[in-house]
């Protein structure tokens, strides 16, 4: 959908481009001389209204010259610089909850072109401790968010206490990067409240959240035979989502290619909550109030 959107913007822009150069370049200036002979065979000049009858200008003319600007902008900030982005699951609570809007930093991983997102301008890589948008490897035309946890030649282990184990290049040491706290969390998944642990990854420090009667499904890890060990591929990162039990993440999945990532996310705009009954005659996606104190945050 995303890449849909992109491509019709992109067409629309230099479809109602070229009006727009036609129109200042030559139908503009063959419509002036137009009024300028009739105006040497009068008197008197010519009224607006008697101009623009001698050589009118096509409402699809005047339509485009006048929304090409606007058109141009959005397609200059969506695909270079912010693009807005809603948080559709819970995979990424406490950090972003569902009905949270963000702003992703399109330039944080190099600049792409709108369309087929080829590189265009490299400005910088994916840091550990991220949480970036990038397009699901299974399903290229699905976006996706998670946290950067593996960077390409780290060896991740996630252990059985549900702790993230990093060993980067050049150490030889892997150390759980959680410290999990006594009290629970004001979240619940099943009915039963979740653990709230810190974790800092790199330079990140952010809350995860883990069941405390869960157990990870091993079986599913990627790729098989399972094992609760990963060695990150050149060019390619490993993404794990905040809640980690109810997390769909490279785990499961895989790895993702650096080329996959859309931007890194900065802020929340705007956070809507949903809570409404399932006998309620409004549909769903009407919000029932807004987050106000989530409004700005930094991420």
């Amino acid at each position: 959908m995303a890449n849909t959107f992109s491509l019709i913007l992109v067409l629309v822009t230099l479809v109602t481009g070229v009006v727009w150069v036609l129109e200042k370049f030559v139908w503009g200036k063959k419509r002036q001389q137009a009024v300028a002979d009739v105006e040497t065979k009068t008197t008197e000049p010519l009224s607006k209204e008697a101009a623009a009858k001698i050589y009118p200008q096509p409402w699809w003319v005047e339509n485009s010259v006048s929304i090409f600007p606007v058109i141009a902008f959005v397609l200059v900030l969506r695909s270079f610089i912010y693009e807005p982005f809603q948080i559709p699951s819970g995979s990424m609570m406490p950090t972003l909850l569902v009905g949270d809007f963000i702003l992703v930093e399109k330039f944080s991983y190099g600049i792409k072109d709108p369309v087929f997102q080829s590189k265009l301008i490299e400005t910088g890589e994916p840091k550990r401790g991220d949480i970036a948008v990038f397009k699901y490897p299974p399903q290229p035309n699905i976006d996706y968010i998670k946290r950067v946890v593996g960077l390409p030649g780290d060896t991740i282990r996630y252990t059985e206490d549900k702790q993230i184990c990093v060993q980067a290049v050049g150490t030889d040491t892997c150390k759980p990067v959680a410290q999990f706290d006594a009290k629970e969390s004001p979240f619940y998944q099943d009915g039963i409240p979740l653990i709230q642990a810190k974790e800092k990854l790199g330079e990140v420090e952010h809350n995860i959240l883990v069941s405390p009667i869960r157990r990870d499904n091993v079986q599913a890890y990627q790729p098989r035979p399972y094992h609760n060990e990963w060695v990150v591929p050149e060019g390619e990162y490993f993404m794990m989502g905040d809640n980690r039990d109810n997390s769909a993440d490279s785990r499961y999945w895989g790895f993702v290619p650096e080329a996959n990532f859309v931007g890194k996310a900065t802020a929340i705009w705007i956070s809507f909550e949903f809570d409404r009954d399932t006998d309620s005659v409004l549909p769903s996606w009407i919000p029932t109030g807004v987050r106000f104190n989530r409004i700005g945050g930094l991420i």
